[in-house]
């Protein structure tokens, strides 16, 4: 019931399963709904395309940014301190 990203609770790796099983459903799981559209599937890989973006940045500019979303102002004052 978190109502912004700082206090929605994050799992880390200790909390992660060994295994995770997806499932992608073509459509609405009730058969008689076959008219609507994919949904669901990109969920599972969101952690995973920001850690790699921010590996990106960091590789590019020797830079960390540990705080999502990268907004150019964030980027750019994270470029400015590490100047100083």
């Amino acid at each position: 019931m978190s109502r912004d990203w700082a206090t929605h609770p994050t799992l880390t790796h200790l909390d992660a399963p060994a295994q995770i099983d997806v499932v992608l459903v073509n459509g609405d799981p009730n058969p008689n709904r076959p008219d609507l559209p994919h949904y669901g599937a990109g969920e599972a890989s969101m952690k995973p395309v920001i850690a790699a973006v921010a590996n990106a940045i960091f590789d590019a500019t020797g830079v960390r940014l540990r705080r999502v979303p990268f907004r150019k102002e964030r980027v750019l004052a994270a470029l400015n301190a590490a100047k100083a």
